[in-house]
């Protein structure tokens, strides 16, 4: 059965429909807001970016490291370079280089 003992007067339960009405419309305007279109690329676009940005970090990161890794084989704690590891490194290098200069010669002969 029906609660009858509602005790507002007519201009409060109408100021309350009017309150909640404005508090529906806002509501229904936000949603509107989320689900467009534009909206919804918008936050694709910004996740996307993040998620790259993230990424690229990370790889940054990862790659800084690799190369502080390798340049600590060929330079001491002081920043002189370790000959005993710079020299056979550039020898195997230049004979590189040597073979790949002598293979283009005969190709060309």
């Amino acid at each position: 059965m029906a609660d009858t003992s509602d005790t507002r007067t007519p201009a409060q339960i109408e100021a309350d429909i009017k309150r909640r009405r404005e508090v529906l419309a806002e509501t229904l305007d936000e949603i509107g807001v989320r689900v467009h279109p534009k909206t919804i690329v918008g936050d694709a676009k910004a996740k996307a970016v993040s998620t790259i940005d993230h990424t690229l970090g990370r790889a940054y990161v990862s790659v800084n490291k690799a190369v502080t890794d390798v340049k600590a084989q060929f330079v001491d704690e002081e920043g002189a370079p370790r000959l005993e590891r710079v020299v056979p490194v550039a020898l195997v290098a230049v004979g590189l280089v040597g073979l790949l200069a002598l293979s283009t010669r005969r190709r060309k002969g």
